[in-house]
């Protein structure tokens, strides 16, 4: 299925989000984000079948941030609003992301530099081509990091790590990323995309509501108590526990077969 500068393909149980404008390297558009909303919409209707999502770039590049063409370069400090985009455009997709009923797993097949950064980190499992690389560019634009990309990365990689990544604007090599714990899991070029759907294939087959169980703990794990999260924990174990996945699950266990999980 095509969106603006987005394709959308269906492989079973897994839906591959494909960021599509390739003549930008993928930057994020107004006109993208609105293809991305649709697609979004698209999977949310297919929520029964759809039990993964890949989210990979077409060609060379993953992200390389916001596409600045047609800006105003000319535009006078204090007579723009450069971050106006971000809560009506960019955070409701960042938002539907986090909200979603079953794993992320994002493919970094090239550049994943500002906007595009963050995307990838709202994987789940995040997978790289080794001749990826990450990038923190808003300083190179006189900006700060957004998307969420100050509130994910010191969780993944620390503070001092965080901050310099953000104040230096170097790049971050694939296998850097996956040393510091920024990302799962580094393959050739040629093998990211077969090892991807390997893996989200594994997912799907999953027990879908117990894992997206888990995609919640964990999103809402640093902003809690320990108490909170017991109380979260409980919560969510009575929601998994209530599913057919569930006793299938032990089912299978005692009769020591795999499990044949339905995502219900």
């Amino acid at each position: 299925m095509q969106f603006k500068h987005v394709t959308l393909d269906f492989e079973g149980a897994v839906a591959v989000l494909k960021l599509d404008h390739q003549e930008v390297m993928n930057a994020v558009s107004i006109d993208m984000l609105g293809g991305l909303a649709e697609a979004l919409d698209e999977i949310e209707e297919k929520r029964a079948e759809v039990r993964c999502l890949v989210v990979t770039g077409a060609g060379r590049a993953f992200c390389t941030g916001a596409n600045l063409q047609g800006r105003n370069a000319q535009a006078k400090p204090g007579r723009s609003n450069a971050g106006a985009a971000l809560e009506t455009a960019f955070h409701p997709f960042l938002r539907r992301l986090r909200n979603l009923h079953c794993p992320i797993v994002t493919a970094v097949n090239g550049p994943a530099a500002g906007a595009g950064m963050s995307f990838a980190l709202m994987g789940d499992m995040i997978l790289c081509a080794k001749s990826a690389y990450f990038l923190q560019a808003f300083r190179r634009i006189g900006l700060v990091p957004d998307c969420g990309s100050t509130w994910l990365l010191p969780r993944l990689v620390g503070k001092a790590r965080a901050i310099e990544l953000s104040l230096m604007g170097e790049k971050l090599p694939a296998e850097t990323a996956l040393e510091w714990g920024l990302v799962n899991r580094v393959y050739d070029d040629g093998a990211l995309m077969e090892e991807t759907m390997k893996l989200a294939r594994d997912l799907a087959d999953g027990p879908t509501v117990a894992l997206a169980q888990i995609r919640r703990l964990y999103w809402d794990s640093p902003e809690n108590s320990f108490e909170e999260q017991l109380n979260l924990e409980f919560q969510s174990q009575r929601v998994a526990g209530s599913t057919d996945d569930f006793k299938e699950g032990v089912t299978a266990f005692l009769e020591k077969r795999p499990a044949k999980f339905k995502g219900q």
